[in-house]
């Protein structure tokens, strides 16, 4: 393990307490209710980049740290996490993975993956055959606060220099035994288990379930067990080959023909959470690790991203449960918006407790017994953005507690909506084509779209369905002497000869006005207005237009039925 000055510098190693408290020891007060937490859904988003000089964010905390204020607190330390500009590219969108230490026929151990996130969850359905459909993940109050107790005492890296899996782990290792979380005589124990073979949803396997886990025996412990009949030295030769055999360096072909890559940008990176149960540790063993560089650690992950964090818990029997929550609470975590830029701005461990705190208190609770959390709570159609909770660190707007009402409720009442990028005033005409100019091809081969062709259909139907209809009551009215073929006539030649127009000057003059207001429109940026814009007076037309379509339908078929034969 590193130990000068310069590479702990370069990778923070912030350690906590001496030892390891369990999760669940005794302040869990046994029998608690769980209490379900709706979590805000996250929203892709793209920082602006900000080229003016401010002090950085080790500089401005330093002054309020050693300020007269005494001690910061969770809120100033995200108001300085999040308030820190720089000119480069925003944090990459991220994969999280979460993989559990299941065994297979009673017997081997290995790390299957059990949920995955982007924005939303998916788990393997029960036999491990599918995925469940995103939906979003609903967390116990009691598995955050556990999962806060793991970041308290566990053992924080931040930008640790490593490259494959076996190094980060025994870096990791070595940490816990350097300051007493960890016995030395476990460190074989615990590099064996975290190396073994991971399982993906692309592969089957006869894993057994949860409750079966404790009654089985894994073969770690029966090798370790025979270590009474070697040499230390013949142990760990054994224990390193078994880990580094089963593991694999490289990604593995199911990884690389994985089609689920179509859903992640270029530049995504991964987050890998594994937790387990096992027989050799008296007090769960915790790391959270971020990544100096993103790096490929083979067949780490279902896809084949670069993996940027990893969090690890390992704890005693019995507690399987608890620690497939505190991996999904965590996994939930990194894809919010919010703690997913803490954590990737985080300088030390009191910076992700900060982060916890924000996402707690943005969070609501649901009472137990009167919900059902077995339904899955589908994604909603129009995502809320994370930059309201940001701008309130920002001092752009005033802090809001759970269930208080904001005071811009939307226009026109109801709540509101939710307004994009694209609707936003610039204010300049630069900055306005700076915005659009990525758009300018695509507005013209967009329209080769099959979606564009659907549109054309849908408008020339709407169109012709009309003049067929007021084509039929013309027949009905004129007795057959003006139908639809008359209609159609009619309507193209009327302007033209009642009022004497040439027909392709006045379209002219119909495109030159047109080209002339768009041009005031573009150059005033008037086009962030079409958000007080809506349809009402088009859909009160049309439903009367429809309501006197079904009125004639019924008057010409009771005509029709008293028609004598």
């Amino acid at each position: 393990m590193v130990e000068d000055k310069t590479v702990e510098d370069e990778a923070v190693l912030d350690r906590g307490a001496s030892f390891v408290k369990h999760v669940c020891d005794e302040q869990e007060v046994e029998g608690h209710h769980t209490v379900y937490i709706g979590v805000h859904v996250p929203k892709s988003y793209h920082r602006r980049r900000r080229h003016r000089r401010k002090s950085s964010h080790k500089e401005r905390r330093d002054r309020a740290e050693h300020g007269t204020r005494g001690p910061i607190s969770p809120a100033e330390r995200i108001r300085f996490i999040l308030g820190e500009e720089d000119d480069g590219p925003p944090p990459p969108q991220l994969f999280t993975e979460l993989d559990e230490l299941l065994s297979v026929d009673g017997q081997e151990m290995e790390w299957k993956e059990t949920a995955r996130w982007i924005k939303f969850e998916e788990k393997v359905e029960k036999g491990g055959e599918r995925w469940s459909k995103p939906h979003v993940a609903t967390l116990s109050l009691h598995s955050l606060m556990e999962l806060k107790t793991c970041i308290e005492k566990g053992t924080i890296m931040l930008d640790l220099e490593a490259s494959t899996l076996p190094q980060i782990v025994e870096t990791i290792i070595d940490s816990q035994i350097e300051t007493g979380q960890l016995k030395s005589d476990q460190k074989e124990k615990v590099m064996y288990t975290l190396l073994r073979k991971h399982r993906h949803q692309t592969k089957k396997s006869n894993l057994r379930s949860l409750a079966d886990i404790g009654k089985s025996v894994s073969s770690a412990s029966r090798l370790f067990s025979n270590q009474e009949n070697g040499s230390p030295t013949t142990a760990h030769r054994n224990l390193t080959s078994n880990s580094l055999s089963d593991f694999s360096d490289k990604p593995e072909k199911d990884q690389l023909n994985n089609k689920f890559m179509k859903k992640l940008p270029r530049d995504a990176e991964a987050s890998n959470v594994l937790v387990g149960e096992v027989d050799f540790l008296e007090a769960p063993f915790v790391a959270f690790v971020r990544l100096q560089q993103a790096v490929m650690l083979g067949s780490l992950t279902e896809v084949p991203v670069p993996t940027r964090f990893l969090f690890i818990l390992l704890g005693p029997k019995g507690k399987a449960k608890s620690y497939h929550e505190i991996g999904r609470a965590i996994a939930t975590l990194m894809s919010d918006e919010v703690f997913h830029d803490i954590a990737y701005k985080a300088k030390d461990r009191q910076d992700l407790l900060a982060g916890i705190e924000e996402f707690l208190d943005e969070v609501i609770v649901l009472p137990p017994g009167e919900w059902d959390p077995d339904i899955r709570i589908e994604p909603p159609k129009s995502l809320p953005s994370a930059d309201k909770r940001k701008n309130m660190y920002s001092g752009q707007e005033a802090p809001q507690m759970n269930g208080d009402t904001p005071h811009d409720a939307g226009h026109g009442g109801g709540g509101g909506h939710a307004v994009g990028e694209e609707l936003q005033r610039t204010k300049s005409l630069v900055l306005d084509i700076k915005r659009k100019l990525p758009f300018f091809a695509s507005d013209f081969y967009d329209a080769l779209h099959i979606q564009s062709l659907s549109a054309i259909l849908f408008i020339y139907l709407g169109t012709v369905t009309n003049a067929i209809t007021f084509g039929g009551l013309l027949g009905d009215a004129t007795e057959n002497m003006q139908g639809v073929l008359e209609s159609f006539l009619g309507t193209a030649l009327t302007g033209i000869v009642d009022n004497e127009l040439d027909y392709l000057e006045f379209r002219l003059w119909i495109g030159l006005w047109s080209g002339v207001f768009c041009l005031v429109l573009v150059a005033t940026d008037a086009s962030f207005l079409v958000q007080y814009f809506t349809r009402f007076t088009e859909e009160g037309f049309s439903s009367l237009i429809s309501f006197i379509f079904i009125y004639d339908a019924f008057k010409k078929m009771l005509k029709l039925a008293h028609q004598p034969d």
